[in-house]
């Protein structure tokens, strides 16, 4: 199934090649500001579906709007209807085609044109109100704004926020794609006479620019925003997508001594605190217990010994680790607890535990597993 994309090489045109793609549709006619236009006249031709993503939002020149956002829809019609091909087309319109400034007025033009087209071919046609588009491959100081500030913040440069309560309706850019490429499956999602995509996030300008300058000190103190939230989920993503390609790797602190080394490696306040240990053979850890503090210990390299005992009871119990046969072992609060490394190289163990480590209340009470 040919599929034609006009503005392929655009931020929405990247990643709907990508979707497509992994669905498994490979004959894509790919067309850009760069391409000439007899090429369009042979993809008009041939193919089977069209996505018309092609459009200016920024133009040099005022006029531009109308030749970028109608002329050239109008040129991609004509060509259609030249060939007599009435296949499915999608157009990229935005939210501001219901205001009156230039944009917006070029944009209504363009769905007026496809409506009429529809009218007159019975084509079947899908035009998309697009809201606040943002995610990966976005362009910064373009055309959005969280663009920008995920470009700007991880390259530690300011940013300016205008408004801060000013809101904004977003759309993820993964949740465009996807949308799009289910009405090649005739599944579409309406509001009134528009097609929309199904997940729309509203949030404030000033807390959207507070939660991605958070991202960066998630390096400095360990600390997870909260990713239940799929906003922040979607915001930490694409704010990751725009990390400098030599700054993708960041050193932990580790807390090094004779007997190995102790590294936290994340925390959360709803989801606790995972670090990684490494004993050195023959070393023992631990031999404290908890009141609420629970832990998961698992060794993902050598082998060891995981001891218990009650704190009001005298019975050890052991469970042998190894990191040949990943096991995860509970350490209940209530029970003094030790790890020993019975190999002979160094025993790693990914610990989590229910709560972030706070020395002013440590929860950790020495006792000794064994009796003597």
């Amino acid at each position: 199934m040919k599929i034609l994309i006009t503005g392929a090489g655009g931020f929405i045109g990247k990643n709907l090649i990508s979707a497509l793609h992994a669905r498994g549709y490979d004959e894509i006619l790919f067309f850009d500001a760069d391409t000439p236009m007899e090429f369009l006249d042979h993809y008009c031709a041939d193919c089977k579906f069209v996505y018309h993503l092609a459009g200016v939002n920024r133009p040099k020149q005022q006029e531009e709007f109308m030749q970028g956002n109608f002329g050239f829809t109008d040129s991609l019609l004509r060509l259609l209807i030249k060939h007599k091909n009435r296949c499915p087309v999608m157009f990229a319109s935005s939210t501001q085609a219901a205001l009156p400034n230039l944009y917006g007025r070029s944009k209504k033009a363009g769905e007026e044109l496809l409506d009429q087209y529809a009218r007159e071919t019975n084509a079947k046609v899908y035009v998309f109100r697009f809201p606040n588009v943002f995610g990966k491959w976005s362009q910064p100081n373009y055309n959005s704004a969280i663009a920008t500030f995920c470009y700007n913040i991880s390259h530690d440069l300011p940013i300016v926020v205008n408004d801060e309560s000013v809101v904004l309706n977003l759309a993820y850019i993964d949740d465009v794609a996807e949308s799009l490429c289910d009405l090649l499956d005739n599944k579409v999602t309406m509001e009134g006479s528009y097609c929309a995509v199904p997940v729309v996030h509203t949030a404030k300008l000033g807390d959207i620019a507070n939660r991605i300058r958070s991202f960066r000190s998630i390096r400095e103190n360990n600390t997870l925003p909260d990713l239940s939230d799929p906003l922040t989920r979607k915001l930490y993503a694409t704010y990751l997508s725009f990390l400098p390609v030599m700054e993708f790797s960041y050193p932990l602190d580790m807390h090094e001594d004779a007997r190995g080394c102790f590294t936290e490696f994340l925390r959360s306040s709803y989801a606790g605190q995972v670090s990684v240990n490494v004993s050195k053979p023959g070393v023992v850890k631990g031999n404290h217990w908890h009141h609420t503090k629970a832990e998961k210990f698992l060794v993902v390299s050598g082998s060891g010994v995981i001891k218990f005992r009650r704190t009001d009871m005298d019975d050890v119990m052991e469970y042998p680790v190894s990191g040949k046969k990943l096991v995860v072992v509970d350490i209940p609060v209530g029970y003094t607890h030790s790890i020993e490394n019975t190999g002979k190289t160094d025993m790693v163990t990914l610990m989590w535990s229910s709560e972030c480590f706070d020395p002013a209340h440590p929860d950790t009470i020495a006792a000794e597993v064994e009796r003597t």
